[in-house]
């Protein structure tokens, strides 16, 4: 019971450091949540997590050795993924959206909860870095010798959902603060393009990264 408990707070606990470094989860949740809304920011948080249940669900079953270990099935991640980022971070940069119009247009344009859920389990599913850091938390957490019952990954599973839901549901409300609002609202066209301009660097990042 205790060893259970410790991997599963391990795993939690890496986990969520690393949710909350820099990468497309984090540059997604900041854009989502200051050009449209803290709702959106959530519905983001929301599609995050349920990215992450498809890479638990897989690492479980195996199969992300498979995907790791196939040039030709990761490759196709990474390429997806680098076209989402980079399509996504165009869009930004285009936007002609200025700060006095922000209240005004984000009421009328701010996209749907579907849309919000799909764009966030977008960028975590065809992160190949992903792939290859659950399969590394998997690998070093648990031990060959004296693996631990398949309830107990579930268990860490869900805490790893319920992690990432809730971080990025904290960076959509903390970004929506009157005051953190107000000062986007005044910059918006230059976060625009900073935020459309980090995620394109990312896909470039990710596009020709050789691991």
């Amino acid at each position: 019971m205790e060893n259970s408990l410790a991997i599963i707070g391990t795993i939690a606990f890496v986990h969520l450091l690393g949710a909350m470094s820099p990468g497309p989860d984090l540059a997604m949740s900041v854009r989502n949540s200051l050009t449209y809304s803290r709702r959106t920011g959530i519905f983001t948080a929301i599609g995050f997590g349920l990215g992450v249940a498809v890479h638990v669900a897989y690492c479980i079953a195996g199969i992300a050795v498979v995907i790791a270990r196939s040039i030709l099935v990761f490759s196709t991640i990474k390429y997806l993924g680098a076209a989402y980022l980079l399509y996504i971070g165009i869009r930004s940069v285009v936007s002609r959206q200025s700060g006095m119009e922000a209240d005004a247009v984000r009421k009328k344009e701010d996209i749907s909860p579907v849309r919000a859920v799909r764009m966030g389990f977008l960028t975590n599913i065809l992160n190949p870095k992903a792939t290859l850091f659950f399969l590394g938390l998997f690998t070093v957490v648990i031990s060959p010798a004296s693996p631990p019952p398949r309830s107990v990954l579930v268990i860490a599973g869900l805490v790893m959902v319920m992690d990432t839901m809730l971080w990025f549901s904290f960076v959509a409300l903390f970004l929506n603060q009157r005051h953190v609002r107000s000062f986007f609202e005044r910059f918006q066209r230059y976060f625009n393009r900073v935020f459309g301009g980090l995620l394109i660097l990312l896909s470039i990042k990710i596009a020709f990264s050789r691991d």
